[in-house]
């Protein structure tokens, strides 16, 4: 697998010839961990290069608006302090500081502040870089951390360091976001398993981790069509804290699915590469939309097959003209697809399907749009 999935890359070559790493999924039928056997963090190269962001899409907008608002509401944020470990591009923490947080930290190799909206400008800190190298002390009301777990290993000794920087402040809200490997498992979705990805977590394996590490489990539900886990907790002082809830009781199910994950990937697989190849054998082209990881996931696990697919397509402006990471594909604006005309679109996210195909009525390009 290509060792990262957002790094901007400028030509076809540098891409083709992206470093890659090995991924061997391993699955603890003791606490229902699954995680990268084979992972070198080594390989992390994490910087301002590094575009993540979905903040271009009005679903999502639309989502973190709310989560933000409903974490503030809840967790009585208002004229608060919240730091965001992995804060991206920051637009979740902007969303927080407009619903009424004080003051938003935000940590990320890859924040661009000259990117952040001037209505937060002066209730935000950026710092470019890591936790806990480049900012070490969680003294704040909440600790946020959005998809960035599932990137670190060891990842218990890392919560361990969040708890040790939040040190005596009990009360402070800790709130994560991160992908449900159940969802992947069951679905047989390899375009969600990727090498920057080191490290998966059910609703049980990760209230275990939690509670292992120093915290108490306040909530935990799924979000964004079911594909995101939301965990919400507070630093404790007592040993594994609390009692598991009954959502928490899905180890046998997680090593069901994955006993399962092979068998799923390869018919995923087939499937798509046929389909692929009837459009190719028919005279007509395909694309894919969403260069993220996702997408290189995806031209990856086609391997030679890849070239059936003509070219990504992107929302995000600061990726038009690039290529992707491991198959070389250009990355198209929505626009060019008025000349290229693909006969189908396979949708990276099928979440995105109804503001895709908005997208296509309004460019008035008539094709066959379907999701993973």
């Amino acid at each position: 697998m290509p060792v990262h999935s957002c790094l901007l890359v400028d030509d076809e070559r540098t891409a083709v010839d992206f470093p890659r790493g090995d991924l061997d999924l391993t699955f603890c039928s003791a606490c229902g961990f699954v995680f990268n056997r084979l992972f070198d963090p080594a390989h992390n190269a994490y910087s301002s290069d590094y575009e993540e962001t979905q903040g271009f899409s009005p679903l999502f907008q639309d989502f973190i608006a709310d989560l933000a608002g409903q974490w503030v509401d809840r967790h009585d944020l208002v004229g608060k302090t919240v730091v965001e470990i992995g804060c991206g591009k920051g637009e979740f923490l902007t969303e927080m500081v407009r619903a009424g947080v004080a003051h938003g930290i935000g940590v990320d190799p890859g924040v661009h502040p000259d990117r952040v909206a001037d209505d937060v400008a002066g209730r935000t800190t950026w710092v470019r870089g890591f936790f806990p190298r480049d900012f070490p002390d969680l003294d704040a009301d909440a600790v946020v951390c959005r998809h960035t777990l599932e990137h670190i290993a060891p990842v218990a000794d890392w919560m361990r360091t969040v708890r040790g920087a939040i040190g005596d402040r009990t009360d402070t809200a800790v709130l994560f976001e991160l992908p449900d490997v159940k969802r992947v498992l069951d679905e047989g979705a390899f375009w969600d398993v990727y090498y920057e990805h080191c490290s998966y977590f059910s609703t049980g394996s990760l209230a275990r981790l939690f509670r292992r590490t120093g915290f108490e489990v306040v909530g935990q539900w799924m979000a964004y069509d079911n594909q995101y886990l939301i965990i919400e907790a507070r630093p404790s002082t007592a040993p594994a804290p609390g009692t598991p809830e009954a959502v928490e009781a899905d180890l046998d199910a997680v090593g069901h699915a994955a006993d399962q994950f092979a068998a799923a990937h390869a018919t995923m697989m087939n499937r798509w590469r046929e389909r692929l190849r009837e459009v190719a054998d028919g005279g007509g082209r395909s694309v894919i939309w969403g260069s993220g990881s996702k997408g290189v996931a995806f031209l990856a696990a086609l391997g030679g097959d890849a070239h059936l697919v003509e070219a990504a397509v992107d929302i995000n402006p600061f990726k038009h003209g690039r290529y992707m990471a491991g198959s070389g594909h250009r990355i198209l604006a929505p626009k060019e697809l008025t000349d290229l005309r693909p006969d189908l679109v396979i949708a990276m996210n099928p979440a995105y399907v109804g503001e895709i195909g908005h997208d296509l009525a309004t460019l008035d390009v008539a094709t066959t749009l379907e999701a993973l």
